[in-house]
């Protein structure tokens, strides 16, 4: 099944843009970003496509021609013209080829130089590794994560359940079909390939040999993140275990049970972050802006996607006649998909995924997540229960100057009217758990 990203739509807009720049797209091997690119390029009719792990495109890039001769090169090579209306050069695996990134600032800087697309799996290490950058202010970004569940949806063959996750609020006679749909999400994952499999057959059985080959992809990778024998080993076995650590706040000391030292691991852990196959979220330990992060304290793991999470634990059982997402794994597959949602709801910046913890290390008072909006913090708790059981969200609360609260949870969307023990009366927005990605609009909505 080919679903129709995201990134096609932003690909769109970027091409109709009168003030474009060469476009980077930056995400994790595996998540559709050739696909998607690739889909946009064939509704063009002068569309390039060159990938430099091939070494006769490569070539193109190591004859040091001038930049007019290159793009008469690449013509001549593709049989295609670059001088009509309809053009795009998409240049994949583009960290093979130091020149080809060079070359990107003269895409910026030529008169009548095609729009060019660059991206590769590998891009975001080789770029750090060796120090390379691309020029500044010479290019734009977008990014490519997993499916979201509203992509997810777009494939699960009902507009009309579509057209209800859409609107603002979602109307309570579509909750429960969006509320399984979102179930089958959380199990199935969001890589392309993979979701695609599921949607199509709706057999689980089918899911575990693609994780496996997925993960092995992962692994196989290792040696070219590696810096050395040593390094490979680390970098193997934090693969291997990331999954089983996703959710929790991580040591990176004996990390994943084993004796290696903190240095290894962390620098494992930020060449996989770089990667883009897992992030680091560390906590915000005050409500004051600026909300910087305090890296002295342990983070909180994210792997790319919730269903190697599920793979690697064995949870397919679990989501038998499930009802609520928050009784998987003690409720760390309801958070860490409700993560995967907020880090993927922006496509044109980076998002550094957020929560709140207490200012003092003895303290137990934690807030699953905190949205930004302006100088203030909002906090996002996923839960279960009664709102009163809440106790991070109301040490929180009676630390801000304001009255909104967010519970995402398996129920309606409602407000409750919360007292501390302190006296501070706030307001707790109750939404489903499927809205993680679309909370702006809820905020926005509740008058904040």
């Amino acid at each position: 099944m080919f679903i129709r990203r995201r990134l096609q739509h932003a690909l769109e807009n970027w091409y109709r843009s009168d003030d474009r720049k060469p476009l980077v797209v930056r995400g994790a091997r595996q998540t559709g970003k050739t696909t998607a690119v690739d889909a946009f390029g064939r509704t063009l009719a002068g569309y390039v496509y060159l990938n430099l792990e091939r070494s006769e495109d490569r070539a193109l890039f190591e004859r040091d021609l001038p930049f007019g001769q290159l793009l008469k090169a690449i013509a001549l090579e593709k049989n295609v013209d670059l001088d009509g209306a309809e053009r795009l050069l998409f240049i994949d695996e583009v960290q093979a080829s130091p020149g080809a990134i060079a070359s990107l600032r003269h895409f910026a800087e030529y008169e009548g130089a095609p729009p060019v697309v660059a991206a590769g799996s590998l891009l975001e290490v080789y770029l750090s590794r060796y120090e390379v950058s691309f020029p500044v202010g010479r290019v734009e970004y977008r990014y490519c994560y997993p499916l979201s569940f509203s992509e997810f949806l777009s494939g699960y063959g009902s507009r009309q359940l579509t057209e209800a996750y859409e609107q603002t609020p979602v109307p309570e006679y579509a909750l429960p079909k969006l509320f399984d749909a979102f179930h089958e999400y959380a199990f199935a994952g969001g890589m392309p390939e993979i979701a695609s499999a599921y949607l199509d057959h709706r057999d689980a059985r089918r899911l575990r040999p693609l994780y496996d080959a997925l993960v092995q992809s992962f692994e196989d990778d290792a040696g070219k993140y590696a810096r050395s024998p040593a390094g490979y080993q680390v970098l193997r076995h934090v693969i291997e275990t990331a999954p089983l650590e996703a959710g929790t706040r991580v040591k990176f000391q004996g990390f994943g049970n084993s004796t290696y030292r903190s240095r290894e691991v962390g620098e494992a852990l930020r060449t996989l972050e770089r990667a883009m196959l897992l992030h680091l979220s560390y906590p915000v330990t005050t409500t004051e802006p600026p909300f910087q992060p305090n890296r002295r304290r342990s983070p909180k793991l994210h792997v790319l996607d919730t269903g190697l999470v599920n793979h690697a634990v064995g949870l397919a059982s679990e989501y038998i006649g499930l009802d609520d997402l928050s009784a998987v794994y003690r409720g760390r597959i309801a958070e860490h998909v409700v993560a995967q949602e907020l880090q993927g709801a922006d496509l044109d910046r980076s998002v550094d995924v957020r929560f709140w913890a207490s200012e003092k290390a003895t303290s137990a008072a934690e807030v699953d997540f905190v949205v930004p909006v302006d100088t203030r913090l909002v906090p996002v708790e996923v839960k279960s229960g009664k709102a009163g059981r809440l106790r991070s969200l109301h040490v929180f609360m009676e630390r801000v100057d304001h009255d909104l609260a967010i519970r995402l949870y398996r129920g309606p969307i409602r407000t409750d009217t919360i007292e501390t023990s302190e006296g501070k009366r706030f307001r707790l927005l109750n939404l489903p758990y499927f809205l993680a990605a679309r909370l702006p609009a809820y905020i926005a909505r509740a008058g904040f």
